[in-house]
């Protein structure tokens, strides 16, 4: 049985990787601080015997007993708050634990995929962002804590791919969005969602005609197992093209909920992204990938599960407390 270790695996994309590899029939070690992730996410999978978890911090020494085939490492706060409150535990999860798991997959000669995000690309000046777009990135701006640890991890590890001869793969992943999903995490989906179930107004930060391009988890994760499975080591664009204004978007957050919100207007934060979109050519010819799931049957599944949450965690206003991980 190949076996293999995902860190972040308690967040949202993460627990839908260890689904995916567990009905891929893989042995699954999980790995997470818990920080920004949720074992709620991942509990239907304690009671399999190839499944176990580890609760660590990559940051600090990793050491996985018996032989490992791969490496995923998704361990990163992924969302505006969550990276403004915690700058430093984002900068060391990116280099720190990066460095630490390419040390692993160094010994156990594993292969090892890391989750690498559009933000390298900043507030782009190039669209639809390729892959050999270089960016366009306030390394000292609020947002650069997130960009520059994923710009540095990228660096670390190609450099363990020629210096080490380690066999590497590099996704970047543009907006994900679907079940399990955090409310009140600053993304917009979850943000629209959570005000419309709410009965508030839908909060739209500066004009409305910044873009987005949404891609279903489920595309996502079809996406990084087939460039798991490649033979390919440079950066891959992984998301959705069908791109759309915040505006619009929130027009058809009001329709789908069916509720009467009005949209109010926020000024935009600090080198918020005013566009973002996938050039994908490369998924398609190196891994035969495109997403399938539109964005009217994703975002249906995605507000039936907000809709099934609590009443309280509907209401919860902060999500996540962070002061057991500050020091």
């Amino acid at each position: 049985m190949k076996r293999i270790l995902i860190t972040g695996a308690a967040g949202f994309l993460g627990s839908h990787l260890c689904d995916r590899f567990i009905k891929e029939g893989y042995y699954v070690i999980a790995m997470d601080n818990l920080i920004t992730g949720d074992l709620k996410n991942i509990e239907h999978l304690f009671k399999l015997e190839n499944f176990e978890f580890y609760h660590h911090d990559v940051t600090k020494f990793v050491n996985i007993p018996g032989h490992l085939d791969y490496i995923l490492h998704f361990a990163s706060p992924a969302s505006p708050i969550d990276y403004l409150k915690i700058p430093i535990q984002t900068l060391k999860v990116g280099s720190l634990g990066t460095h630490n798991l390419l040390g692993v997959a160094r010994v156990k000669r594993a292969r090892i995929l890391i989750a690498s995000t559009s933000e390298v690309y900043g507030d782009p000046l190039v669209h639809p962002q390729t892959e050999d777009y270089y960016g366009n990135v306030n390394t000292i701006g609020p947002r650069g804590v997130y960009d520059e640890a994923k710009r540095f991890q990228e660096s670390i590890t190609m450099a363990y791919h020629t210096f080490h001869d380690v066999d590497v793969r590099i996704v970047r992943i543009f907006n994900t969005y679907g079940p399990r999903m955090r409310l009140n995490d600053g993304r917009v989906i979850p943000a629209f969602i959570g005000q419309a179930l709410r009965g508030e107004d839908l909060t739209v930060f500066g004009d409305g005609m910044q873009t987005r391009s949404f891609c279903y988890v489920d595309d996502q994760v079809e996406g990084i197992y087939r460039l798991l499975n490649s033979d390919y080591a440079y950066p891959v664009n992984i998301g959705n093209p069908d791109e759309i204004t915040i505006k619009d978007f929130a027009e058809e957050i009001i329709k789908l909920t069916g509720t009467q919100q009005k949209i109010i207007y926020k000024p935009l934060p600090e080198n918020d992204p005013l566009q973002r979109q996938p050039d994908i050519t490369k998924a398609k010819e190196l891994l035969g990938w495109e997403p399938k799931v539109g964005r009217a049957e994703g975002m249906k599944r995605t507000y039936d599960y907000f809709k099934s949450l609590s009443k309280e965690e509907l209401l919860k206003e902060e999500h996540k407390d962070f002061s057991g991980f500050i020091h």
